[in-house]
């Protein structure tokens, strides 16, 4: 087809594509930043251009940030910004309360929890789910999926029920996978109690976004995995030195797997910090002190 008729059918003028496209070339300064921008991701990915712009002002580079962050798109680099909500309650599912706060862990099997989280592809996203032994910090079983149903999230739970047992309690967030009657179900059919964190509260849940710092930090950052089953076979070696090998600080330097066997040396709690304080009734209207702290007349309580 002739050009003239191309330009056309495209509806633009034909000196747009007979002008001459002059490629720009990166002087000696921008050549600097590009190696220092690339440099610093190496090693902090998660930093985005604001935090990029510091640190090039603190090498002696003073540039805006509209600057740095062509110079990343140059590099095709991003901030570890977060990614898609992986908590989104289902409006007809059934909300259990949370059930841990000032509970003491003592032993394996107490006390188990499981959450999702997102790892970033060269396209796309995966989500990896994965159900943790509070007492021990031991990973029980954990699967991968490219989409949020709750299939991979069943199949996670049913796992851990085949290879250790039950636990009395396990907790999760309140996002629609959990709450689905496809996972509550599971735990109802074995009699497990149901906690759910409170909304908002990502410390109900600690000791599973600490297990995500971990992997993600140790792991999953430093090789960039492309596809799935890279990311896969990458999780199998990393859990199992995450369970095998890995000296864990809060457990004394022991590894996950020898606390849960030898049921010594672990255990969690998650501190209640609202107790409520000793209240003092008087006759009449005088103050009572409630569990948050606030004062409230008496005649106020009684109404």
């Amino acid at each position: 087809m002739a050009l003239t008729r191309q330009c056309a059918l495209a509806g633009i003028a034909r000196s747009t594509v007979y002008a001459p496209h002059l490629v720009a070339v990166p002087n000696d300064l921008e050549l600097q930043l590009l190696t220092l921008i690339d440099a610093e991701y190496t090693r902090h990915p998660f930093y985005g251009s604001r935090r990029m712009v510091v640190h090039l002002g603190k090498a002696g580079h003073l540039v805006n940030r509209k600057r740095v962050q062509r110079l990343m798109g140059f590099l095709g680099l991003a901030g570890m910004a977060p990614g898609p909500n992986t908590s989104l309650p289902h409006p007809q599912h059934k909300i259990y309360p949370y059930l841990l706060r000032g509970v003491n862990v003592t032993r394996p099997n107490q006390v188990w929890s499981t959450d999702i989280t997102y790892v970033r592809l060269a396209r796309g996203f995966a989500y990896l789910a994965a159900v943790i032994d509070w007492y021990s910090r031991k990973v029980l079983s954990w699967r991968l999926s490219n989409t949020l149903d709750s299939d991979f999230c069943v199949e996670c739970l049913e796992q851990s029920l085949r290879v250790y047992g039950r636990p009395d309690i396990f907790n999760t967030d309140q996002g629609c996978q959990f709450t689905s009657d496809a996972f509550t179900g599971v735990l109802k059919l074995h009699d497990i109690s149901i906690s759910m964190d409170g909304r908002g509260r990502a410390l109900d849940n600690i000791f599973v976004e600490r297990l995500w710092r971990s992997v993600k930090h140790e792991d999953i950052y430093l090789k960039g995995y492309v596809d799935m089953l890279g990311l896969r076979l990458g999780l199998t070696e990393y859990f199992e030195f995450y369970n095998t090998e890995r000296p864990h600080q809060s457990l004394g330097n022991c590894t996950p797997i020898q606390v849960y066997q030898t049921a010594s040396g672990g255990g969690a709690r998650i501190v209640d910090k609202f107790v409520e304080r000793k209240t003092t009734l008087k006759i009449g209207a005088a103050p009572v002190s409630c569990a948050t702290g606030h004062h409230l007349k008496l005649d106020a309580l009684l109404s």
